[in-house]
């Protein structure tokens, strides 16, 4: 990563105006959606202040010009990344992966081929507990009859879900079964740490992705994720969004979003099935 100029650690970050943050809110809504409603300034301060106080920025206008001007476009991305908050866990929203061993497994299970998005794969918790489910549902099978795309727009998140490894603690809401087939514990430097099995790794694709620029993940799916990033958005991009994805989704096909989410107030093709839940007709 690029330092700033001089790269002096400064004691305290400076004041950030309401000139500059409307920069900023205006950056990252181009570049990524990301609506920094009004109110948000605080969480801005206290997050990107690291930033100015670690590289030595004077001011947020000279961080700004710095960001703008990085044509590897890396330091946006740190930005971006700075502002949002990547939190995921393993089975988190567990009524999703109920429904989807319930309903949505029975149905494709005979497929020779079986392919899912996982559209904000954070870490990579998310998209290996897809894994897990059809693990469980086709056995070893689902190594070579599944396929996980993980997008996400953060490369520093990407990063991490591509390594595999997390915390012990992180699999608390893991069935205890599921450890020793699915994970290789650590041992040595490594004890506390899990890494997922080769097998189940291989299965998930992770691959970099703005979701409000065009793409083309070049498959349809009978299941699309895409949750607790809809939150980040405001409606007219939540709308385009969730109507391209709806392009990638086969007919009678799911759509999830994060249980603090939902489609209201914007004009989409799915039928509510459930809280969190939308089905393509």
């Amino acid at each position: 990563m690029s330092s700033a100029p001089g790269g002096t650690v400064l004691a305290n970050p400076p004041e950030l105006s309401p000139r500059a943050f409307q920069k900023i809110r205006k950056l990252v809504y181009d570049t990524a959606g990301i609506d920094l409603r009004e109110g948000k300034e605080t969480l801005v301060s206290a997050r990107l202040g690291k930033r100015l106080r670690q590289f030595g920025y004077r001011s947020y206008d000279q961080y700004i010009d710095h960001v703008t001007a990085d044509t590897s476009g890396e330091s946006l991305i740190a930005l971006i990344d700075v502002l949002t908050t990547n939190y995921t866990s393993f089975l988190r929203e567990p009524a999703h992966f109920e429904f989807l061993k319930s309903q949505i497994l029975p149905a494709i299970a005979k497929r020779s081929r079986i392919k899912v998005w996982c559209a904000a794969a954070a870490t990579g918790e998310e998209p290996y507990s897809l894994a897990f489910a059809l693990f469980e549902a086709l056995g070893t099978e689902a190594a070579t009859r599944c396929r996980i795309l993980a997008t996400d727009i953060s490369t520093t998140a990407l990063a991490k879900a591509r390594a595999g490894i997390y915390p012990a603690q992180r699999f608390n809401e893991v069935p205890k079964e599921w450890l020793p087939k699915y994970l290789l514990r650590g041992h040595g430097e490594s004890q506390g740490f899990y890494r997922i099995k080769p097998e189940v790794a291989r299965i998930v694709e992770f691959r970099r992705l703005n979701l409000i620029e065009e793409f083309d993940p070049g498959s349809v799916f009978p299941l699309i994720s895409c949750r607790n990033v809809m939150i980040y958005f405001d409606k007219p991009t939540q709308e385009k969004i969730v109507n391209r994805m709806a392009m990638f989704l086969e007919s009678g096909a799911y759509f999830f979003v994060g249980h603090s989410e939902s489609l209201n107030g914007i004009q989409h093709p799915f039928q509510f099935v459930r809280p969190a839940i939308y089905r393509k007709p």
